[in-house]
């Protein structure tokens, strides 16, 4: 069975994450993310999101275990601010239903999508520039980067939130991370 690890950045919505893999029928359980890189046993990572990129334990090492990860929202701006690219302030702010175009039909994440997907997202903090090796993969009015993907790696992000009932979709999107991981 796959083993997918949800780390816990304190998000409202973690236990979300790991409710939608376990409904997939994934073995899956949240790790605080001051868990010790060494104690991590895995086939992929979820990045949760959360309340501050100041508080991300040792998430920054977990980009170098091996196994593919999955940024979400906070998880995919620590991922970018980590690995070289950018993260600023929204323009938008909140929390909002956004309409996200899919820019890459090819893409393992979310190039099954519909080419114009509803989302919920928050945009408090958002990439502004993607890190070397990722390709934007979706994007929307509201935010220029609203996936990115890293195929060689094995890195994925989305600035929105799959995992909530609001979102369009969104269990494909884990449905399409746990395929990465078996592969």
């Amino acid at each position: 069975m796959t083993r997918i690890l949800v780390v816990d950045n304190h998000g409202q919505f973690t236990h979300l994450e790991r409710r939608a893999l376990r409904d997939l029928g994934v073995e899956t359980e949240l790790v605080d993310n001051d868990t010790p890189p060494e104690a991590i046993d895995a086939d992929g990572l979820v990045l949760s999101g959360g309340p501050d990129i100041a508080q991300i334990g040792n998430c920054p090492a977990y980009l170098e275990l091996d196994v593919p990860v999955l940024g979400i929202c906070l998880g995919m701006q620590l991922m970018a601010a980590e690995l070289g690219g950018a993260v600023g302030s929204g323009e938008y702010g909140g929390y909002a239903d956004v309409d996200v175009r899919i820019l890459d039909p090819e893409d393992p994440l979310v190039g099954s999508l519909a080419p114009e997907t509803r989302v919920w997202a928050s945009h408090g903090d958002e990439v502004r520039e993607v890190p070397p090796g990722f390709t934007r993969t979706a994007t929307s009015s509201v935010c220029d980067i609203e996936a990115i993907s890293d195929v060689d790696r094995d890195l994925y992000g989305v600035q929105w939130h799959p995992e909530v009932a609001h979102t369009e979709r969104g269990e494909e999107v884990f449905e399409n991370f746990r395929a990465i991981c078996e592969k």
